[in-house]
């Protein structure tokens, strides 16, 4: 047996492995997530009968607020409205990494200004 053989069957054998601990702690987290969930409701529903937005116990204090999110289903109508009153802080600066890589190798001749890349070698292994 080869080197690389040896090092490609410990590999997949410690890959394994840690699929095992990550799904055993994945179906552990989310049943604790579930818990505090069902905790929250609780929680919220305290602050709702009770008309006040935090409580303060003997083992800590919680409180309530409003989360806002915010999305559309007409990006035309956002870009027009980010051109029209100059405002692009309104979009998160990123990149769609999959759109990017398509349009530069269907368009090998263009390139943004300003664009970077970091490319570098990777190894993947698989099992037989």
């Amino acid at each position: 047996m080869t080197d690389v053989d040896k090092l490609t069957r410990v590999y997949l054998k410690i890959k394994n492995r840690r699929s095992e601990i990550k799904r055993e702690f994945e179906e552990e987290d989310n049943r604790l997530k579930d818990q505090q969930e069902q905790i929250k409701r609780a929680l919220l529903n305290h602050c709702k009968e009770h008309n006040v937005d935090s409580v303060r116990t003997a083992d800590g204090t919680f409180y309530r607020s409003i989360r806002s999110k915010y999305w559309t289903n007409d990006w035309e109508s956002i870009y027009n409205f980010v051109l029209d009153h100059k405002v692009p802080e309104l979009f998160s600066k990123s990149l769609n990494q999959t759109n990017v890589k398509q349009f530069l190798e269907e368009n090998p001749d263009l390139r943004p200004e300003g664009l970077n890349v970091d490319s570098e070698y990777v190894i993947s292994v698989r099992k037989r």
